[in-house]
């Protein structure tokens, strides 16, 4: 009697179980989805009160809003002298390092020198009133310039219409910033996810060494370039100018400077208390090269100078953009691979020290800075903006506490455009590809590369197809060819899921797969089938539904097997790990089902997460296979079909 008491009271727990998976409410609604995600974004606190807790008043909303979209408001109301003065240690050590590089990538970015300042001006500090890492540096960085000029000179020759040229960049720079607001808004961080990791190594790789080879014709003195962004064509235009019209000087002044800039790297790696050493370094090159060729007139002789070079606070450029030009399809296409390509390194950079410092770092709130730090810059003679590795290291390093470092470092450019551009008229541009070559062999990680081929073999090739495909032909193409070999990956793996026959495991009430666990036994006359896929959809549902069937029938047909022919009643699915089903993976699902029915088998499912519920309930697949039929994990279907006290009877009418 108590036995069967104690029995009862199982079945009316299991039964209750499966009332709850079968009554659960209906999943959001993809609108109510998006404006969720906004909200999120937007309004970190949420706006739900609590019955308990007193509501919010309009002016607390507000300030909650702003919070949220402004976290100074939220850190700035605790900060102290003391973090002050790290923070202003680490922007003037920054500074050093921004003011020549800045100058340095808007050479690369084919534009005049004094747009790369006003990049380190605007951007930092919008980035540090809207942005959530502390550590983080914003500025030019060499990649993205690479990526702007040799995507930009297509459309517009900067040597034949650089103000056309400029237009389009401060465009393009708008369209970047535009398109990461709204992958921060509606959460779409997905999209940065596309470059995967691999292509991440090959592309910065490539990136660099095409960027190195670029820095020739600063190094030698070459006046005539190739536009083209490949490794061939840099090659044979430094080989035909060195034929024809070169300086050494440049050469000599160029090499001098940056073996002292490696000189002075190696010494800060080897002591950590001299980190300041060599993020100044760049900037004392500048500094004393430029006397140099101010006090000896070198510039008379062959020595390659900035020359131009306009101060004063960044001037507005509402007017240069172009939205109702010709190249506005353009702009917004290299907009959107820019915004990508520049989030992912911010977010990559962010990520890597927040985790140092023990806290997250949420990337769609990252995404909306970042946006309308470019959208702003555009409208003030700015460029792309994002987080740079090496500037952000040296942040790191000086100790800094909070974003206020990155004001600083924008104070300190502005004053020395305010003050000091004159001097820099003799600046060699050799220095200036000394600094940018110092900057390149970061980008370059061999280790990282020979873990993906340990790794992954298939991730391998994705980051060797990027890094060919940057040096051989152009920097688009690379990341199309990496893109691409992704998408393949994944659309492989989408199609051909595995599948796995589970066992319980011995002692435990866990069922795993019999080939990894050979110890699991299986259960008699059933068969527990789990998908591995993400995703039930129309690309895999027939492919999943014919070798099931497939296993089955060499099961029916092996009188050796321990599922034999008078054992196999069920077939558990289960999908736990299936996010996601359509209309097409249903209605595999019952051709599934009237195949097993057909030869006297059952079909039950495990598991099964909210949405593909509600699209089962909906499509009416759980009245057509039976309510019964659906459990809350596969225990509860072991226990249901092979409880010896129930009969065949009971089982159908559960």
């Amino acid at each position: 009697m108590a036995q069967e008491q104690q029995l009862e009271v199982v079945n009316n727990g299991r039964t209750e179980r499966t009332g709850w998976l079968l009554n659960s409410p209906d999943p959001p609604g993809f609108f109510h989805e998006i404006f969720s995600s906004i909200r999120r974004t937007i309004l970190p606190h949420g706006t739900k009160n609590h019955s308990s807790l007193p509501k919010k008043s309009s002016a607390s909303k507000a300030f909650s809003f702003l919070q949220g979209l402004f976290p100074i408001l939220e850190w700035g109301r605790n900060y102290r002298a003391t973090k002050f003065k790290r923070d202003l240690m680490a922007g003037l050590t920054l500074a050093s390092l921004c003011i020549p590089q800045s100058i340095g990538y808007a050479n690369l970015a084919k534009l005049d020198p004094q747009y790369g300042l006003y990049t380190s001006v605007v951007p930092p500090f919008i980035y540090a009133f809207m942005g959530s890492s502390r550590e983080i540096a914003i500025g030019p960085v060499a990649v993205v310039s690479l990526l702007l000029s040799s995507l930009i000179q297509k459309v517009v020759d900067p040597a034949v219409d650089p103000v056309g040229y400029r237009r389009l960049v401060f465009t393009a720079t708008f369209f970047t910033g535009a398109f990461q607001a709204v992958f921060g808004l509606f959460r779409l961080g997905f999209l940065v996810d596309f470059l995967s990791h691999a292509t991440v190594v090959g592309f910065m790789g490539g990136a660099a060494i095409v960027i190195g080879l670029q820095q020739l014709k600063g190094l030698l003195g070459i006046s005539h370039f190739t536009t083209k962004t490949d490794v061939i064509s840099v090659l044979k235009a430094v080989f035909n100018s060195l034929r024809h019209q070169w300086y050494p000087l440049n050469f000599v002044l160029g090499c001098s400077f940056l073996i002292f800039i490696l000189i002075t790297r190696f010494i800060g790696r080897r002591n950590r208390k001299l980190f300041w050493l060599p993020a100044i370094a760049p900037l004392v090159s500048v500094i004393l090269s430029t006397l140099f060729v101010y006090l000896t007139k070198a510039d008379k002789h062959g020595i390659n100078i900035v020359k131009h070079f306009k101060g004063g606070l960044n001037p507005s450029s509402v007017h240069e953009l172009q939205f109702n030009s010709t190249h506005v399809a353009e702009a917004a296409k290299i907009g959107i691979i820019c915004a990508v390509i520049a989030l992912t390194e911010a977010i990559a950079v962010g990520r890597s020290f927040a985790s140092v410092k023990g806290y997250h770092l949420d990337g769609n709130k990252e995404m909306v800075a970042m946006g309308f730090m470019n959208i702003i810059g555009s409208l003030t003679s700015c460029y792309v903006a994002t987080g740079s590795f090496s500037r952000t290291a040296v942040n790191f390093s000086a100790g800094c506490e909070t974003v206020v470092s990155n004001i600083v470092m924008a104070t300190t450019v502005l004053v020395s455009l305010l003050l000091f551009t004159k001097l820099l008229y003799y600046t060699p541009l050799a220095i200036l590809a000394s600094i940018i070559l110092s900057a390149l062999p970061g980008l370059i990680d061999i280790n990282e590369a020979y873990n993906i081929w340990k790794v992954d073999k298939l991730d391998f090739i994705v980051c060797v197809g990027a890094f060919l495909g940057v040096l051989f032909r152009s920097v688009e193409t690379g990341l199309l060819v990496a893109v691409v070999i992704s998408f393949v990956k994944v659309i492989v793996s989408s199609i051909r899921p595995s599948t796995e026959v589970l066992g319980r495991v011995p002692g435990t009430s866990t069922f795993s797969n019999v080939i990894q666990y050979p110890m699991a036994t299986k259960i008699p006359g059933l068969l527990i089938i789990r998908i591995n896929s993400g995703s039930l959809c129309f690309a895999n549902a027939n492919s999943i539904r014919e070798r099931i069937l497939l296993r089955i029938l060499r099961l029916l047909g092996d009188e050796n097997e321990e599922n034999s022919k008078d054992n196999i009643r069920v077939l558990v699915l289960d999908i736990s790990n299936v996010m996601g089903i359509d209309t097409s993976a249903i209605i595999a699902l019952e051709e599934l089902h009237r195949e097993l029915v057909s030869r006297g088998i059952e079909l039950a499912f495990a598991s099964p997460k909210w949405q593909v519920m509600s699209k089962l309930k909906l499509a009416k697949f759980v009245d057509k296979v039976g309510r019964g039929r659906f459990f809350l994990n596969v225990e509860d279907a072991v226990d249901v079909f092979f409880d010896p006290n129930m009969s065949a009877s009971a089982v159908h009418n559960c």
